[in-house]
């Protein structure tokens, strides 16, 4: 990657939207070739996805839960299900595997409180060998972004 490369990464990063004749005035090139560099990296996997970002709120999701999940059991089986539960349950719209305490860091977006009770009951039903399960209540975002410092 080059710097155009990644000029046109912050571009659509800061806003997908973007026409690609605006990106390409941005960066300097016409159109195709600034074109076929994106398809480039959407084909290397670079761009993995160009999505709307949606203000949780504004659709009825105001409560966003950061759920510590610490497990007895590291099999593959046991991962496997794990990974299964938690595609099946929309509310999570993050999970992260992590080294140290805790094992999962998942963040889930619920309407209230008895829509995370309810979240809660169902993950805990689908996925067996829990240890502990802790859940800690946003109560502001200071930061949130998508855009990588490319």
């Amino acid at each position: 990657m080059d710097r155009i490369d990644r000029e046109i990464l912050r571009l659509l990063m800061q806003d997908a939207s973007r026409s690609l004749a605006e990106i390409a005035q941005e960066v300097g090139l016409t159109p195709t070739p600034c074109w076929k560099r994106i398809k480039r990296m959407e084909e290397q996997g670079v761009i993995t996805s160009r999505v709307a970002i949606v203000d949780p709120a504004k659709v009825g999701l105001p409560i966003s839960v950061f759920v510590a999940v610490e497990t007895g059991d590291h099999s593959a089986d046991w991962i496997a299900r794990f990974a299964a539960a938690v595609e099946g349950l929309p509310e999570i719209v993050e999970c992260w595997r992590l080294g140290g305490d805790v094992d999962y860091l998942l963040r889930v977006v619920v309407p209230d409180m008895a829509g995370y009770d309810a979240f809660y009951r169902r993950f805990v039903a689908a996925v067996p060998a829990l240890r502990k399960v802790t859940g800690r209540f946003a109560m502001e975002r200071v930061k949130g972004t998508t855009a990588l410092p490319i």
